[in-house]
């Protein structure tokens, strides 16, 4: 089998199976995604989206953040990993929307990353899902599920890994992409034991038929 036709299988199962796949944080507009983001980094979704409700309340829009502390916001993101980091990350993110942005979330991958607590993968969360920008978040589970199933062949790091899935993966169904990999990273193909009998594509997986 080709890489090519790797791709193309694995497009075509996702794009049966799971059509529809978006992220699992909670949020109503592009303010709390991006609030919702920069706490995901190293955390799960659940614990995330347990967390935000009480942030949302507090500070509902980029404004009101911007006038809080990291020490007011740290009590409401405790249970978080990073939370002291976290904490400054919020304050410096809301206080640089309102004086570069006009209290907007920007939309393109170059401004993202000015904000605090923005890298390169979040700013392709927030662009591909709020704007279906064909921009591919590479995290720990794309990384490792792309590799494993081999439709990313030697990528030493997320950038590269992301160089080769924009490659060969058609810009239509990019910011879908995304949403496949992570999710099938997080119940099926799993890091330790991945469940390959529960698997739609082990028959063209690299790491099932080389076992």
């Amino acid at each position: 089998m080709t890489r090519k036709q790797r791709y193309q299988s694995i497009i075509e199962y996702f794009l049966e199976h799971a059509p529809n796949a978006e992220t699992e944080l909670l949020y109503d507009n592009p303010y709390q995604l991006l609030v919702a983001v920069i706490l995901s980094a190293q955390c799960t979704d659940k614990r995330v989206n347990l967390t935000t409700p009480a942030i949302f309340e507090k500070y509902p829009t980029a404004e009101s953040m911007s006038h809080a502390t990291a020490e007011k916001i740290f009590p409401l993101i405790k249970s978080i990993s990073y939370p002291n980091n976290k904490s400054k990350h919020l304050a410096g993110m809301a206080k640089m929307l309102m004086t570069h942005f006009d209290g907007e979330v920007p939309m393109t991958v170059e401004e993202l990353v000015q904000l605090p607590g923005v890298g390169r993968k979040t700013a392709n969360v927030i662009t591909s899902v709020i704007d279906e920008q064909p921009n591919m978040a590479v995290d720990t589970h794309v990384f490792r599920v792309s590799a494993r199933i081999g439709l990313t062949i030697g990528a030493k790091t997320p950038a590269a890994a992301e160089k080769q899935l924009i490659q060969f993966i058609p810009p239509k169904y990019v910011h879908r992409a995304h949403h496949w990999l992570i999710l099938h990273g997080r119940y099926i193909c799993v890091a330790r034991k991945p469940k390959c009998d529960q698997c739609g594509i082990s028959m063209v997986c690299k790491f099932y038929n080389n076992q």
